[in-house]
């Protein structure tokens, strides 16, 4: 029997008729419609300070044609220029409406065990180990309305696993390229670092100009095995006319780190959660993540660190930019529950404003249910130093360039973090582009 939910063109015979076409595995197929029959049941998520009604999350196509492409050569230039070189361009992945349209993994990091392919494969190729950690730990299938759409329609994805004991030196990434906005781009990502283990992984997310309303729908699980090192770089650079929501979960052991170095880039309304479980002893977690507002944009962001291990620790530095008429919330929380002794969060949110319209939040929370811990937070929401400016201006330096070069040193902590140089210099091209 065929099941329709309000305000959704897709039925339980499409749900199962894609997932047929893709050839996944029936436990797939039943998170599918399990994500459908919630999408009917539950409310839409409902971020502090942001009016969302209006916004489109559920009309959008959902297949698109696709490209292939044998060698980077082959590639646009716009898409080249974000593949690291030499050594950092020997592991890549690029998805194109949501299809696998290059890939290249180094042959030593295929003996060491390591899996890096697009969602598709990996259910054919990896079904148990992907079963394993799909909506697990990290994701919530049944958090809100947008997780169950996502886990019922997902259309692209990624999957990287690395065995335990295996250290990475080189970059990992992967390139998501839309050229049609009506497509809905439903994308999920797993990355599993097993203990011991160690590595470094970095996405873009871009969309091309064009006529249509699209729709982006993303969560990324991040599993930190004890012991293990995950450093997780982005950039999300989605053009005006796509609506985002995008929720990253991190999950870390023992001893484990989590590095998050985020450049969020939108030019359309965004909502983004991003949240990391410190469940093992002496567990980390650093979040970095910048942001720039302009037109009539609005953006709601969340970072939130949960303690539970004891002696755990985590930072957080939250850069924002507002301009014109933009209006962002930023709400950093650190929560240490009962148990989580000895623990440390601090958190830094920053917001810069531009505009006698824009508007920015900062809302520093802390959640402390444990005495022998130590947390603290600073927030602040101000225009441009004067003094800076005029420093730089007695040096015979123009107000506007006086302004970039102040802007560009303001979200310095986090563009530095990204290490892999082509899309360092792309997040860079972006802000010189959003606050010109």
């Amino acid at each position: 029997m065929s099941t329709e939910t309000k305000d959704l063109q897709y039925d339980s015979n499409d749900i199962t008729g894609f997932s047929k076409e893709r050839q996944e595995p029936q436990w797939f197929t039943d998170i599918r419609l399990k994500g459908l029959e919630l999408t009917g049941q539950l409310p839409m998520p409902k971020p502090e300070k942001t009016r969302i009604i209006g916004w489109n999350f559920t009309q959008f196509e959902h297949k698109a044609d696709s490209r292939t492409f044998d060698s980077l050569e082959d590639l646009p230039v716009h898409i080249k220029q974000l593949v690291g070189q030499d050594d950092e361009s020997g592991n890549v992945l690029i998805q194109h409406n949501g299809h696998g349209a290059y890939q290249v993994l180094s042959e030593e990091l295929k003996a060491k065990g390591v899996i890096f392919t697009d969602l598709q494969t990996a259910l054919k190729e990896h079904g148990d180990l992907v079963e394993k950690y799909y909506f697990s730990k990290a994701g919530k299938i049944d958090k809100h309305r947008l997780t169950a759409l996502h886990a019922a329609l997902v259309n692209s994805g990624t999957f990287l696993y690395i065995p335990k004991n295996v250290v990475i030196d080189v970059p990992l990434q992967t390139v998501y390229w839309q050229e049609n906005p009506k497509v809905g781009f439903i994308n999920h990502v797993i990355v599993v670092a097993e203990e011991g283990s160690s590595v470094t992984y970095v996405e873009n997310y871009l969309s091309e100009e064009a006529d249509g309303e699209g729709v982006a729908n993303i969560i990324s699980e991040v599993y930190v095995g004890d012991n293990a090192q995950v450093q997780f770089g982005a950039v999300d650079n989605f053009s005006k006319n796509v609506t985002v929501y995008v929720n990253r979960q991190g999950h870390v052991g023992r001893n484990g780190k989590l590095e998050w170095a985020l450049g969020q880039m939108n030019d359309g309304n965004t909502i983004s959660e991003n949240l990391t479980e410190l469940v093992g002893e002496a567990s980390i977690a650093d979040t970095k993540a910048v942001s720039v507002g302009r037109g009539d944009q609005k953006q709601s962001f969340v970072n939130n660190n949960q303690h539970y291990g004891k002696h755990s620790e985590s930072m957080m530095l939250i850069h924002g930019v507002q301009k014109d008429s933009a209006n962002s919330i930023f709400n950093g929380i650190t929560k240490i529950e009962h148990g989580g002794t000895k623990s440390s969060g601090d958190q830094t949110q920053r917001v810069l404003m531009l505009s006698d319209k824009a508007r920015g939040d900062a809302n520093p929370i802390l959640l402390i249910d444990e005495d022998d811990v130590i947390a603290g937070h600073a927030a602040s929401v101000g225009r441009i130093d004067p003094v800076q400016l005029y420093y730089l201006m007695s040096r015979g330096i123009s107000k506007k360039e006086a302004e970039r070069l102040v802007i560009h040193g303001f979200l310095a902590p986090v563009v530095n973090q990204l290490p892999i140089e082509g899309v360092k210099k792309q997040l860079v091209e972006v802000i010189e582009r959003k606050v010109q």
